[in-house]
């Protein structure tokens, strides 16, 4: 494609305002469209450069930006490409990353190669990635170097333990929990020597669960709020319908629940990943601007379709949400809730 020729300054001037002229009108909004979540500063802004960053520490790594790729995919044939863009990119940017599931490896090593991404991403974080029934099973028959040994082929810095009994539910294939997810999670936490992250899958925890985890030796909470993706829904639409589980579907807490639930909870230095229903840059800002412990922001689905393509699209496709979140951080205030 040939770029667009470019005009002398006084004919793209015109142009401009031309532009102005006819989009006026249409351009046109209410003062009852105000996001009125942010004070809007624009005398202490100035435009991000290329070399700007927001250095973040989270789970004892350095980021240069509060941002978390959030677990999506493992074991398909797209999988290998996929993981290998999302971990160049945490490499040169300096992000981190979570693995989709990694079930198949506790039993056959053939697809290793779609896990096996740290190499390509310097000194940043990559978790590997288990369901809690998983856990559950192994725990029971006391064959739980079976994960450490999966963690540690994959060279990965922890682990993600995911709890998902609503999936699970519905799943046509669905494992059944023999024990609760917090006593599976008490006896796996007993052995293991890597940092562990809990999250749910698209529903979100309320406080009793919230409650629970932050008493528990784990290194970090991921939310996974509903307002995302949800997996019961998910499942739902792959099997049966079945009217009498239908109302499930709408089960769960949101981000924005879970960060007050956080914040009225003694957090015992826990870390925090922000994600479910991150519809946009500005939403991120919002809950990690509201949450008192240290934060980052999860996303997953909008990084899917980028990496899919080549390295070039999602590096592009992040510079366009890095360039936002720099200037949500330097244009924009948290309102004070009155």
């Amino acid at each position: 494609m040939k770029s667009p020729k470019k005009l002398p300054f006084s004919d793209e001037l015109a142009e401009r305002k031309g532009d102005h002229i006819e989009l006026a009108k249409r351009a046109r909004t209410l003062s009852s469209e105000i996001d009125l979540r942010f004070n809007y500063e624009p005398l202490f802004f100035s435009h991000p450069s290329s070399s700007d960053s927001w250095k973040t520490s989270f789970l004892g790594f350095e980021f240069d930006y509060p941002v978390w790729i959030s677990s999506m995919t493992g074991g398909t044939d797209h999988a290998k490409n996929i993981n290998e863009n999302l971990a160049r990119l945490c490499g040169e940017f300096k992000l981190g990353m979570g693995l989709g599931s990694c079930r198949s490896l506790l039993t056959d090593r053939s697809r290793l190669n779609e896990f096996a991404v740290k190499k390509f991403m310097k000194d940043s974080p990559l978790f590997a990635n288990i369901g809690i029934a998983q856990v559950e099973e192994l725990v029971i028959n006391h064959s739980e170097f079976l994960i450490h040994e999966m963690v540690k082929m994959i060279e990965a810095d922890g682990l993600i333990i995911h709890i998902n009994p609503l999936q699970e539910w519905f799943q046509p294939e669905g494992d059944r929990y023999k024990l609760p997810p917090i006593e599976t999670l008490k006896r796996f936490l007993e052995k293991s020597t890597y940092p562990v992250v809990v999250k749910e899958v698209g529903q979100g925890m309320g406080p009793r669960s919230l409650r629970a985890l932050l008493e528990l030796p784990i290194a970090a909470i991921e939310l996974a709020a509903f307002g995302g993706t949800n997996f019961t829904l998910l499942e739902n639409m792959r099997g049966v319908k079945d009217e009498t589980r239908e109302a499930f579907i709408h089960v769960g807490h949101s981000a924005y629940e879970m960060v007050e639930i956080l914040n009225a909870l003694p957090t015992r230095n826990k870390e925090i990943i922000i994600s479910g229903g991150i519809k946009s840059v500005l939403d991120g800002f919002e809950l990690k601007s509201k949450l008192k412990t240290n934060s980052v922001i999860g996303m997953a689905s909008g990084f899917l379709a980028p990496a899919l393509k080549d390295y070039e699209t999602l590096r592009n496709y992040f510079l366009g949400q890095r360039e936002a979140l720099l200037t949500a951080k330097s244009l924009l205030e948290l309102r004070e809730e009155t």
